[in-house]
């Protein structure tokens, strides 16, 4: 390849790479691409990569090969008839947000389901961004989470994103079983949260597993992802926090974020299953846990016995 093909194919790469994984996300990417961070800055700086790896690319980014290769754009055909404007405006919705794709996709199948219509039924095909702005809700408040956080220190926040990553690709793909709409509230009051999350409206997705494998739940959010991607969510049981966090609702917390003093945060204790949401607040020798409800008391406890503690970054009432 001449050098000046070269150059435009490795523009069109790291386009790819940003809106797939971000201005940093190039270890992101390259796990993505099954190769090690090494190679894939190695192709992104110096020469274009096999074939092999190109079509990794296109694969799970959704974009033509041919577009890759080229920078041209392939013509796109539609059936005649009445059709035809209903489907060229469904392909301008799906290419300008991808993220709706697999909601649509669940929608064309209830329908086909409800008319008895199998045959010919065609897989919509999304830019797959490892599904962007995806935050697992790993458990419930007082039920425990998942075997990862359930450890005296938590990952390094580089290494959270890499557990998290792998947990939401793992269920790329997987039928989305319903979609609930949440309203976010904030509850740390950091500058770069307030104005960072825009747009308040998520939604609450639940994905089926394989056989033998429970529901998954994912919130669906990019502001938030994008701020801090290595957070995750937690239901709450319990209306302890009640009226500000009620039963059932869900909380985000990251740990890059630990609990500030007197702020809403989620705390783990030495020998108690689980963890819990309250209001912290720390001396020299004790944490107090203090609930919002006035039906319940304040929790004291030996500070030697709090393994961790994070701050509520917010929450979604559904």
């Amino acid at each position: 390849m001449e050098d000046f093909i070269a150059n435009t194919i490795i523009e069109r790469i790291k386009l790819l790479r940003r809106q797939y994984a971000g201005s940093r996300g190039k270890s992101k990417f390259a796990q993505a691409l099954g190769i090690s961070p090494s190679s894939y800055s190695y192709y992104e700086h110096n020469r274009v990569p096999p074939i092999t790896v190109l079509l990794k690319i296109s694969e799970i980014t959704g974009v033509d090969l041919d577009w890759l290769l080229t920078g041209r754009k392939a013509e796109k055909k539609f059936a005649s008839g009445s059709n035809k404007p209903l489907l060229e405006q469904l392909d301008d919705l799906l290419s300008n947000n991808p993220e709706l794709a697999e909601p649509v996709q669940a929608f064309v199948e209830l329908l086909c389901e409800k008319k008895g219509f199998q045959k010919g039924l065609v897989q919509i095909k999304s830019a797959k961004v490892a599904r962007p702005g995806w935050i697992p809700v790993l458990g419930r408040t007082a039920a425990g989470i998942v075997h990862f956080w359930d450890q005296k220190f938590l990952p390094e926040p580089k290494q959270a994103i890499t557990q998290l990553d792998e947990l939401v690709s793992k269920h790329t793909g997987k039928t989305i079983l319903s979609s609930v709409d949440g309203t976010v509230a904030i509850d740390l009051r950091a500058q770069t949260l307030v104005d960072g999350v825009k747009n308040r409206q998520v939604n609450l997705i639940q994905v089926g597993g394989a056989e033998h494998e429970p529901i998954v739940e994912f919130v669906q959010s990019e502001d938030i992802h994008k701020l801090f991607p290595d957070s995750f969510a937690l239901q709450v049981d319990g209306d302890s926090m009640s009226p500000r966090i009620n039963d059932g609702d869900i909380v985000i917390v990251s740990p890059s974020v630990p609990a500030a003093q007197g702020q809403i945060g989620i705390a783990r204790l030495a020998g108690q299953i689980g963890v819990t949401c309250k209001l912290i607040r720390t001396t020299d020798t004790d944490v107090h846990l203090i609930p919002i409800n006035e039906r319940y008391e304040t929790k004291v406890v030996p500070k030697k016995d709090l393994l961790w503690a994070l701050a509520v970054l917010c929450h979604i009432s559904l």
